[in-house]
């Protein structure tokens, strides 16, 4: 469900890990029914996900937004409609066709009043200075950085004081029936819609990098070792959705 940014090639001999170039591929590979399987495995909740990513950000109208790992957009697009007017919102990625449907989907979108701009960009060497955004998000991204804290480090630089941060993120569940159900879902039904859309091993990835990430408080930790104060976390649908947020001090 997400976007793999990485500046080094990741452990390939770890579950759920592939090589950045593998991943590239996939991802590039898998653009054009994107969109659809996310709508399919979350019963369009996604969307609502997304909504509520963007209101943790707290930015306004005129602010200056960073979207990390973006796809096809979704998330850039949410946070665009927060900082008209006069705002600016950046959104990076390395899939150079997810790129190119998310540029297909704003320009569908007609955003007034503010300056949406996709780059190619690596969520591990991330090309601005620091202290340049109000705030940075990821969605759906996180799990697949090959070095989850140097993305951190990298994110929380960007953001001005005061700024945020604000993940959002699967989770895996730890207590049936919900734990059951997760397990069924992507052991089982997620792979074949992957095969039925014609790459089953991106939709294999997919439970494998679910279940190698950092569980909620373990992930808020890193972000506070990272340099991020104040941190909190929701957890939502059944405790499969985790979103995080997190200050940056002075």
């Amino acid at each position: 469900m997400s976007d793999f940014q990485s500046a080094s090639t990741g452990d390939a001999s770890r579950p759920g890990v592939l090589e950045e170039p593998q991943v590239r591929a996939m991802f590039d590979r898998i653009a054009g029914i994107y969109d659809r399987l996310n709508s399919v495995m979350t019963a369009g909740l996604h969307h609502e996900w997304r909504r509520r990513a963007a209101d943790l950000a707290e930015v306004s109208p005129g602010g200056r937004v960073l979207d990390v790992a973006t796809g096809t957009g979704d998330l850039a697009l949410e946070l665009a409609g927060r900082v008209a007017p006069g705002g600016q919102v950046i959104a990076v990625d390395f899939s150079e066709r997810m790129l190119e449907l998310a540029r297909e989907k704003a320009t569908a979108a007609g955003r007034e009043g503010v300056q949406l701009e996709f780059r190619t960009g690596n969520a591990l060497a991330l090309p601005f200075g620091d202290r340049e955004f109000d705030a940075v998000t990821v969605g759906f991204g996180l799990r697949n950085f090959a070095d989850l804290d140097q993305g951190l480090r990298e994110m929380t630089r960007v953001v001005r004081p005061g700024g945020r941060v604000v993940i959002l993120e699967m989770t895996t569940p730890q207590r049936p029936p919900l734990s059951t159900f997760f397990s069924l879902w992507f052991d089982r039904v997620v792979p074949i819609l992957g095969q039925v859309a014609g790459d089953p091993d991106a939709y294999s990835y997919l439970p494998n990098s679910v279940r190698r990430f950092p569980g909620p408080s373990e992930l808020a930790a890193r972000m506070h070792s990272a340099g991020l104060d104040g941190i909190r976390y929701i957890l939502t649908a059944g405790g499969i959705i985790a979103l995080h947020v997190g200050t940056v001090g002075p």
